[in-house]
């Protein structure tokens, strides 16, 4: 299979809601039992190691000095998305899960629902995950759906009925760790796109400082400035948290929450007693169609 950069991110936070899942009950930052299964052998080999604390707490503090606060909030970013996804005051028709790469939440859902979930991804990701789940979990779940999108350039709404998905359901959309890989124009015409779904749909979705994204602020992340906005940027876009509402607002989402570093603290990391701090460059919206 072809290499390609983006697409190549799929692995890292797998690797680390595997590995947070090796940690005892209380002090864990996110809960996923599936994502160790979903990683290849050799990074499954990596997370069995760290079932001994000392290598587990030696594989977080190297995150930790490759990218400051970013291990805390990505395990912060998928408690979070988890929680909003299961809150019993919500309802819905069905789940959207955008650039989902080799994430475990649909397969979790389909355990106990048959909630129609619709996996949206690059080609190369979608055959990757299908051959993951044939592995994993010996057969793909009827309600799960994988859906081959190029974000830069296809009618989403449009790829999505293709292959089943009902516009007038109303929809829960996570976008988690996509919106920064995209070009500005793609990530407009997205939040445009799913203008088009139901009324009291719902999005939530992480996304890079623009600050950072410009090099305007590095937050003390310069090892991670370099390696994904330098020279050959892996990294395009970008939002302002003091001007998202507004944002959001032009293509018909209302901005519900924010959660960054200082929520994460506070929520999740405080309680399991632990030293992490979250990330200042990486933010989570939650956000409500109209």
């Amino acid at each position: 299979m072809a290499r390609n950069a983006a697409a190549q991110t799929a692995f890292g936070p797998m690797v680390l809601a595997a590995v947070e899942h090796n940690e005892p009950p209380q002090h864990r930052l996110v809960d996923d039992d599936l994502a160790a299964t979903f990683l290849p052998a050799h990074l499954r080999a990596l997370v069995t190691a760290t079932r001994w604390s000392p290598l587990r707490s030696a594989v977080v503090k190297a995150s930790e000095r490759a990218g400051p606060g970013l291990w805390a909030s990505i395990a912060c970013r998928k408690r979070l998305i988890d929680e909003r996804l299961s809150d019993p005051l919500h309802e819905f028709d069905a789940v959207v899960i955008l650039g989902a790469g080799l994430d475990t939440r649909a397969y979790r859902i389909a355990r106990h629902s048959s909630l129609p979930v619709f996996e949206v991804d690059q080609q190369i990701n979608v055959e990757r995950k299908a051959a993951v789940v044939a592995r994993a979990l010996g057969e793909m779940p009827g309600s799960v759906h994988l859906v081959p999108v190029d974000f830069e350039q296809a009618d989403l709404l449009e790829k999505l009925c293709e292959h089943g998905y009902n516009p007038a359901d109303r929809t829960f959309f996570v976008w988690e760790g996509v919106t920064q890989y995209l070009s500005p124009q793609a990530v407009r015409a997205t939040l445009e796109g799913l203008r088009g779904a139901a009324a009291g749909s719902q999005l939530i979705f992480t996304y890079i400082r623009q600050d950072f994204i410009d090099g305007d602020n590095r937050y003390g992340a310069d090892s991670v400035y370099r390696k994904f906005c330098g020279d050959k940027p892996l990294w395009h876009s970008g939002f302002d948290p003091e001007r998202l509402h507004d944002q959001l607002a032009d293509h018909g989402w209302t901005l519900v929450e924010q959660a960054g570093p200082s929520y994460f603290r506070d929520t999740y990391i405080r309680p399991t007693g632990r030293t992490l701090a979250a990330s200042q460059i990486e933010w989570t919206a939650h956000a409500t169609l109209v």
